[in-house]
């Protein structure tokens, strides 16, 4: 067990999970936010990966670079929609609903990959959909109006992209990680800066370019140079355990520094959705599918 690479995993998925306390606290709408975001990790995943020198043995291939670039345009999708979620709810239910993501991934599997559909999938999709419903409440999704503006859609949507940039990354093999991730934010940096009201950025404070600094060159850089330093040497399982420190940190940091306290039925909506997340990654696929 290569305890170094533990340490470093569940230090990232820690430091992540206090993205949406710095989010609120940048004092700019999410499109500035994801774009200097992205300015930030493109200058300090483009040092690092000149610096071990990854940039001279990079295998370039035509077709990957194409599907690295989609990726790049799903994952400032999924960031958009993320922070736009922080903006009309409370970070543990986004968090909560942004995590269903490897749900999707199961879902958009069967239908885009044509990959079988087992009971295990199909109980934990109803699981965790009825868990979303519990989180934002009936009646908010009884009236139309209430429910656009309950911020579900935007942490939906943030979970959706996330998941169409797992399905992408998944065929791309010979790009290293920082190779990778420098293309996905320097593509965030072109798609951006047309729609970027830079007037926003005036009359900050300092407090506030040290919380949008931070989910720059912290939360995006440095995490993500952590997670992929750690992930090449630990087992799939371990990985998906460790993830978990992210939104549990996020739940506990929204309780105890922005005094949120979900109702009971809300309680039961985020332990219905980790439940279903919980199913999907640890317990054995049916041998029965439920489509060929």
């Amino acid at each position: 067990m290569n305890v170094s690479a533990i340490i470093k995993l569940t230090v990232s998925m820690a430091i992540f999970g206090s993205i949406g306390f710095f989010t609120i606290h940048t004092g700019v709408p999410a499109t500035e936010l994801v774009f200097i975001r992205c300015v930030c990790a493109t200058l300090f995943l483009g040092a690092l990966w000149l610096i071990t020198g990854g940039h001279k043995t990079e295998i370039w291939n035509k077709k990957e670079l194409l599907r690295t670039l989609l990726c790049g345009v799903f994952i400032v999708l999924n960031w958009v929609f993320l922070f736009k979620a922080f903006e009309e709810m409370s970070i543990s239910i986004a968090i909560s609903i942004y995590n269903l993501a490897p749900i999707f991934v199961l879902i958009l599997g069967a239908l885009l990959l044509k990959e079988k559909m087992t009971i295990q999938a199909l109980v934990a999709t109803v699981t965790c959909f009825i868990g979303s419903i519990f989180i934002i409440g009936l009646q908010n999704f009884i009236s139309l109006s209430e429910f656009m503006q309950s911020g579900f859609v935007w942490a939906l949507l943030s979970a959706l992209f996330y998941a169409f940039t797992m399905l992408t990354s998944r065929t791309i093999k010979n790009l290293s990680a920082y190779a990778l991730t420098f293309i996905q934010t320097a593509v965030g940096i072109v798609m951006l800066v047309p729609f970027v009201d830079f007037s926003l950025f005036e009359g900050l404070t300092t407090t506030n370019w040290l919380y949008i600094l931070g989910t720059g060159f912290i939360h995006t850089g440095f995490v993500y140079y952590l997670f992929f330093d750690s992930i090449r040497s630990l087992s799939t399982i371990l990985v998906s355990v460790l993830v978990f420190v992210d939104p549990v940190v996020a739940i506990l940091l929204d309780m105890l520094l922005l005094d949120f306290m979900p109702s009971a039925i809300q309680t039961l909506g985020i332990l219905l959705i980790f439940s279903g997340i919980f199913y999907t990654i640890y317990i054995p696929k049916q041998k029965a599918p439920l489509q060929e």
